[in-house]
């Protein structure tokens, strides 16, 4: 599955979640922003009450940690909805699928 990250410019955060990941999982904003620049796994995951699409992604940060987002995209900005540390499950699949898609070029 593509995303297109030509169309973003960059992370904003609201009031409402500035602080709840790193309270709630421990995960910072920085933490959360920096698995997206790091090889991530990325699929849509829109449920049907929800009114605009919404994606996941998995991948490591910097601390060596998996982390799984939910965000949307809106005025071409990721906004992060949650943060967490990746479940056992959600690490397995996510190596599955770097073995799948293979090397990434250098």
């Amino acid at each position: 599955m593509n995303f297109d990250f030509a169309r973003v410019v960059g992370f904003e955060w609201d009031a409402g979640n500035l602080t709840k990941n790193l309270v709630t999982h421990g995960i910072t904003n920085e933490e959360a922003e920096e698995i997206f620049f790091r090889r991530p796994v990325l699929a849509e995951t829109t449920r049907p009450r929800d009114q605009e699409k919404r994606w996941f992604v998995i991948g490591p940060s910097e601390e060596g940690r998996i982390v799984r987002a939910v965000f949307t995209v809106r005025n071409r900005k990721i906004r992060i909805i949650s943060a967490r540390v990746a479940s056992r499950k959600e690490r397995q699949n996510y190596e599955k699928a770097l073995r799948e898609t293979g090397p990434q070029p250098a």
